[in-house]
């Protein structure tokens, strides 16, 4: 559980970082990715965390990572519609679902 936590604040932050700067599109593209980075150094902090607790706990690298993705998937899809104001269509909900069809399988 310890692991999903990490993973999840992990994700968060990663999101930020690698989407915040869009709504910011005034800002020079260099600062975006300074401050990207900064963020990014945070998320990495987190996740190495996250993954070396999972497999010390006995999960796998396969494991680790379709769980940090289908966690990317939900953290992604609140940023979208709440920060970024972008709808979530029915497609995206068709991929959501065989995405996590693929975590129930490891």
């Amino acid at each position: 559980m310890k692991t999903i936590l990490l993973l999840i604040v992990s994700n968060v932050f990663m999101t930020i970082a690698w989407y915040g700067h869009l709504k910011f599109e005034g800002i020079p593209l260099w600062k975006a990715i300074a401050v990207s980075w900064l963020i990014a150094l945070v998320e990495y902090s987190i996740m190495v965390p996250a993954n070396r607790i999972g497999k010390l706990e006995g999960m796998s690298g396969y494991q680790l990572k379709i769980i940090q993705e289908a966690i990317t998937i939900v953290v992604f899809c609140i940023f979208a519609v709440f920060v970024l104001k972008e709808p979530l269509k029915w497609n995206h909900f068709v991929a959501f679902i065989f995405l996590f069809f693929a975590v129930f399988l490891w």
